[in-house]
């Protein structure tokens, strides 16, 4: 946002209105007055200078200058020797405005525990300005029109390329669509299914509630299926007849954090295949597995029945709104679907797309992953480490993997767990808010830690204020006198299809 004393009013329409009659230079002092009030001109403008303001509006520069001389008579515009003339700062708020900036109250908590968001605070921000300034200077004229609505043909030759090296991925590139995100992936996908004669999508119970939306909005009714320690109920999506379409997360379950187990996914393919279906793999966040070497793609097993879903969101940022969507070959009108006019979606930049080709070209998107990877592990095993000291009777699940776990409350509710929190200046999320129902479980229910954008230094005082929050609640924690100096977390509990999630081993090689 611009300072308010360098931001100029030059291309401010105003209406002179003749019909109203008068002078020139009245009307113009009304219809400047009429801005300024309105917020069109914010306080702080530099009006233009009055013999530029006459030649734009074909009068003499007697008007402009009687005018403005009795704008600043009346108080709403200043004016200085050697400087522009000026909105005074004290006319904010005169009245309302549909053009004056609106400041909302925004909760920016001290300590953000809400799943999903990646560390922001690693950026990459000079190999992507660097690479943003390569592919300004290359790409060509033809590149600077409207651009291909399947994306950059050579940032769709590179994500092929990685998608197949780094996530054992089957595809070609002419396979590929970039998109402006996940959800804009499945909204393109389910409004092509809808044209396709689709009436109903499968979703996973709990899950991401965006996906309820997107999938709504495209005319498509959500049909909830529940999800356990192994992944995805096949056996319940059998059970609906109406359902030829399934979104899921195989690699890492949101918010459970179960991995899709070897005898579901040869299930769930099997289900695909007999119906005629299709699958859309959410692939978010896979690459970051600590424990072991990130799970291989489900669209690798089938590529002529899965759709594969992947974006920058948790890897890089949310703000560059970069994604991809790989259309199965195997499913008739697919691919032409999501270029469909009423399936277009937000396609990102042209710039960024060459700039995140160059990315991946130099090797420097690689590079970021492996950091991450490395540090998302460390931070990781730190919170465990802290829950272990501090709650060591509350359990935790979910695979070693991404940057989120669930705590299962032992005698409170998460819901009071979390207003509790908020008065510690600590935002959580709620098991219960990513359920279809949106009921609470059973025994208090489960708190989805997010810890990608939480500073290591601030891991244990959050963990310490959210401590404060259960035993306000009424839940056990560690009394003062055991809450030591951290030492090793070793395991706790039981992960659902993940397994234990004690501290995690070797993260593997980068890929």
């Amino acid at each position: 946002m611009p300072h308010p004393r360098t931001d100029p009013a030059w291309g401010t329409l105003l209406d002179l209105g003749e019909r109203a009659g008068g002078p020139l230079h009245l009307r113009l002092g009304r219809a400047l007055r009429a801005a300024v009030v309105d917020g069109r001109i914010a306080p702080g403008s530099a009006l233009p200078p009055s013999r530029a303001l006459a030649a734009d509006l074909g009068c003499s520069r007697w008007v402009v200058t009687e005018a403005y001389a009795q704008l600043v008579a009346e108080g709403y515009f200043e004016a200085r020797g050697g400087s522009a003339t000026r909105v005074r700062t004290e006319t904010a708020g005169r009245a309302p405005s549909y053009g004056r900036r609106v400041q909302q109250a925004v909760w920016k908590p001290e300590f953000d525990m809400l799943p999903g968001m990646p560390d922001l605070r690693e950026f990459p921000r000079k190999r992507w300005a660097d690479a943003v300034r390569h592919a300004t200077g290359t790409l060509t004229p033809t590149d600077f029109g409207y651009p291909d609505p399947a994306g950059h043909h050579a940032l769709r030759e590179r994500i092929a390329a990685y998608l197949v090296r780094g996530r054992g991925a089957a595809l070609d590139a002419g396979q590929l669509v970039v998109c402006g995100g996940t959800l804009d992936g499945v909204l393109r996908l389910s409004r092509a299914l809808r044209a396709a004669g689709h009436t109903h999508v499968a979703l996973e119970d709990p899950g991401w509630s965006r996906l309820r939306t997107a999938v709504t909005a495209a005319g498509l009714t959500v049909v909830a299926t529940p999800v356990d320690g192994d992944g995805l109920r096949v056996d319940l999506l059998r059970r609906e007849p109406h359902v030829r379409a399934v979104i899921v997360a195989p690699a890492h379950q949101f918010p459970t954090g179960v991995v899709l187990s070897p005898p579901r996914r040869a299930e769930l393919i099997a289900w695909a295949r007999e119906t005629d279906g299709l699958i859309m793999e959410d692939d978010y966040d896979a690459e970051f597995r600590y424990d072991r070497h990130p799970v291989g793609t489900l669209q690798g097993m089938a590529p002529e029945r899965v759709a594969l879903m992947g974006s920058l969101s948790k890897t890089l940022s949310p703000a560059l709104r970069i994604g991809w969507t790989v259309v199965p070959p195997g499913v008739p009108g697919l691919l032409d679907g999501l270029y469909a006019a009423d399936a277009l979606g937000s396609p990102p930049p042209v710039i960024d797309q060459a700039a995140f080709s160059r990315f991946l070209e130099s090797g420097a998107y690689d590079r970021h992953l492996r950091a991450s990877r490395l540090r998302y592990r460390r931070r990781r095993d730190s919170l465990l480490t802290e829950i272990a000291e501090r709650l060591p009777e509350h359990r935790v699940s979910g695979a070693a993997a991404g940057f989120h776990l669930l705590l299962h409350l032992t005698g409170c509710a998460a819901g009071d767990v979390v207003r509790g929190a908020a008065r510690r200046d600590v935002r959580l999320s709620d098991l219960a808010g990513f359920t279809a129902g949106g009921a609470a479980s059973p025994g208090g229910g489960a708190l989805v830690i997010g810890y990608g954008n939480l500073a290591d230094p601030a891991l244990p005082e959050a963990v310490r204020r959210l401590a404060d929050a259960i035993r306000e609640a009424g839940g056990p924690v560690a009394p003062a006198g055991r809450v030591g100096p951290a030492g090793p977390a070793g395991p706790i509990g039981a992960g659902g299809a993940g397994g234990a999630v004690g501290p995690a081993g070797p993260a593997g090689p980068a890929r």
